[in-house]
């Protein structure tokens, strides 16, 4: 025995270093004698380390290399901050902010004589049940924390601030006590845990909705009673016909479900300017019944609605839409063709008809599969279409029949209140949202393998999201982000964040230049002197 104890650290060692030498034997024959990649074949023990070291390139530089405020398509610091709202319901800091300032951005005004709480038009009255976890202890490798219940204040609008979509159009008009929702993401797109947090979350938070997604209405999205504004695309899904035409009977009886507030027709969306896709393996019987496709095939829908190719034909269907249904029926756009969006509201104006709200949707726009060319390229950012479709409602005078919705990476109290100035009536927020759930920005949401279980519908990788806990990350995220607004109405002098105007906001440049925002945006003058000289150079 006392032999063995003597050599048994030399037989380990041994054996590890026999199998280290082993292992990269096998690996240099491997790839030495492969003819796929040129670098394996001239460098095969080198070059397999830099494959190893690509494959974890974005984790080591989102968690090692990378600073706070770095990192794609959300830094780790934006990451963090829609964490800590959800989890903590935390959103203090110490020692100052982490922006760069020296970068050009946008700046809230604050007042001399800013708002003290009692002046703010808050509507407190009912408390919300949620729960929040409190950090005890926390070491390098440990963390000891408990989860608490918590009672806290919605932060509602007024019922004299609340925003009415269809208010004069519908016979079922659509009240929000809060200016943010979750954007349009699909079941199926998602798993049906991540599906059924949200629902719950926002159910829990009142004041707000859920966007189902072109994917149909599943029983998921009805779970925590939240109210729903039913996305419909290209592909119909819910309400088409086996034959895949538009269905006004299925339509009809969506329109009768009391959750669902309004409807929203997408003719675009910033992540892809085309039409939807899941994968085949994404399709199971369920989410075919809802969607009233076939199990198992991959989905393609088209990139445009075969039921109209013109404004006068959208709205004509808008309008028996909202005839047949009874409710408010938006469209969902990304802005790019500036002629196309003045035809629009001039039609608007012309005819009397139109939706009744508009989700602008930025270029940057993400949870959606597209191709890169796409993503990066097509339509225009947020904060540069927001304020052009706001002035080209106001030029038309049809900007008080319509409320807007901006969407684009919005997932700050700052980033709302700067949309809420360039023209929005209500912000979405879709990847936002996926982080309270527990989403990682793996970005693999199209291959049904994420990790964290959110944007899959793969069982065993569901299991870790555990709809109990994740529901109050989601509403105290909703809640956060409404408190934040608050407090950047008191700190620009107003009693509501109804109330930011463009005057409430500034653009500093990387020089240090501050600019009202009319002179920086693009607004129907501008874009009429484009076109002026365009024609003179042509």
């Amino acid at each position: 025995m006392s032999k063995l104890k003597h050599y048994l650290p030399t037989v380990l060692k041994g054996s590890a270093v026999l199998g280290t030498v082993a292992a990269a034997a096998y690996f240099y024959r491997k790839d030495d004698t492969q003819k796929q990649h040129s670098i394996l074949r001239n460098f095969p023990l080198i070059g397999r380390i830099r494959y190893m070291t690509e494959q974890i390139g974005p984790e080591l530089r989102q968690y090692l290399f990378e600073n706070n405020n770095e990192g794609t398509p959300f830094s780790r610091k934006e990451f963090e901050d829609v964490v800590k709202a959800g989890k903590y319901k935390e959103r203090l800091i110490g020692f100052g902010s982490e922006r760069d300032f020296n970068e050009a951005g946008y700046y809230i005004r604050n007042s001399m004589f800013p708002n003290l709480r009692e002046e703010l038009r808050i509507d407190n009255s009912q408390k919300i049940n949620t729960k929040v976890y409190e950090v005890d202890e926390e070491g390098l490798l440990t963390r000891k924390e408990k989860r608490e219940d918590r009672q806290i204040e919605p932060y509602f609008l007024r019922d004299e601030d609340a925003v009415i979509i269809g208010g004069d159009t519908c016979r079922n008009p659509f009240k929000l006590k809060g200016l943010v929702g979750q954007s349009a993401m699909s079941y199926g797109a998602l798993g049906e845990n991540a599906i059924t947090a949200l629902s719950r979350g926002l159910g829990l938070a009142g004041g707000t909705w859920m966007n189902t997604g072109e994917g149909g209405l599943s029983k998921y999205h009805l779970s925590g009673n939240p109210d729903i504004i039913m996305q419909i695309g290209p592909g119909l899904f819910g309400v088409r016909t086996a034959g895949g035409e538009f269905s006004w009977e299925e339509f009809k009886k969506k329109s009768e479900i009391e959750q669902v507030k309004a409807f929203e027709i997408k003719l675009a969306q910033g992540a892809k300017i085309r039409g939807g896709h899941i994968e085949g393996q994404k399709v199971t019987e369920e989410i075919a019944q809802i969607r009233l496709v076939e199990p198992g095939q991959t989905i393609n829908s088209p990139n445009r609605f075969y039921e109209f190719k013109n404004f006068n034909e959208l709205f004509e269907f808008v309008e028996r839409m909202r005839d047949v249904g009874g409710k408010p029926i938006g469209i969902k756009i990304v802005v790019g063709d500036l002629d196309a969006l003045e035809e629009m509201t001039k039609n608007m104006r012309d005819t009397g008809k139109g939706p009744d709200f508009i989700t602008v949707d930025g270029g940057e726009g993400g949870t959606g599969a597209t191709y890169q060319e796409l993503a990066d390229a097509v339509g225009l950012p947020i904060m540069s279409a927001l304020p052009l479709v706001d002035e080209m409602l106001k030029k038309y005078g049809v900007r008080n029949r319509v409320k807007l919705i901006a969407s684009g990476k919005l997932t700050s109290p700052d980033k709302v209140a700067v949309a809420l100035a360039m023209g929005a009536d209500l912000v979405n927020i879709a990847r936002g949202f996926m982080i309270s759930v527990g989403c990682i920005m793996a970005e693999i949401c199209h291959t049904n393998h994420c990790p964290a279980g959110v944007a899959t519908t793969d069982s065993k990788l569901q299991d870790g999201l555990v709809i109990e806990e994740k529901q109050y990350r989601v509403a105290n995220y909703v809640i956060s982000l409404r408190e934040g607004l608050f407090n950047l109405a008191a700190a620009a002098g107003i009693d509501t964040p109804t109330k930011f105007e463009r005057k409430h906001i500034v653009h500093k440049d990387e020089w240090g230049r501050v600019s009202p925002v009319r002179d920086i945006t693009l607004t129907p003058e501008k874009v009429e002197k484009l076109r002026n000289k365009e024609k003179v150079e042509k």
